[in-house]
């Protein structure tokens, strides 16, 4: 299981930041992050089913997924990659989907791994929100992404 470090920070309150430490190396964590077969294990609040996920991973390239929740609704979302650094930086927007299909409000996520003695500290960060209880909307998703993803990790 992942260290959990996701309490509100002292950053903006319409940022959200979400440190865990993984037992899984780097790299490992990089392919969680890009490959297809990897993301879809994952990806999505606990009770949320991964659909789809591609990712054309260079700056500029496109990336978008799409997940079913438990009441059957489908939610997608996608964006721009902005800076690529393999293994250790991923920078990208993040917009959800309208019902028209048409990307909402853009956001930005930028993920940076550390690698320490074969674990690696994953820092998440998001923004900016139009809302502080926007934020925690999502700190609760990710949160839960990532507990799926730790032991995902763990079982490969």
């Amino acid at each position: 299981m992942a260290e959990r470090a996701d309490a509100p920070t002292k950053t903006d309150e319409r940022e959200l930041v979400i440190k865990r430490i993984f037992n899984a190396p780097c790299d490992l964590l990089w392919k969680a992050w890009t490959e297809r077969d990897h993301v879809l294990k994952w990806l999505g609040p606990k009770r949320f089913t991964a659909l789809d996920f591609e990712l054309d991973p260079r700056p500029g390239g496109a990336w978008h997924s799409r997940m079913r929740g438990p009441d059957g609704a489908e939610y997608s979302n996608g964006g721009t990659v902005r800076e690529v650094d393999e293994p250790e930086r991923l920078v990208f927007t993040f917009a959800w989907d309208e019902e028209d299909g048409t990307p909402g409000r853009e956001m930005e996520i930028t993920i940076t791994f550390d690698e320490r003695d074969g674990k690696t500290e994953m820092t998440f960060s998001q923004g900016v929100f139009e809302s502080a209880e926007d934020r925690d909307g999502h700190r609760e998703g990710w949160s839960e992404s990532f507990d799926k993803l730790a032991e995902y990790l763990a079982s490969i």
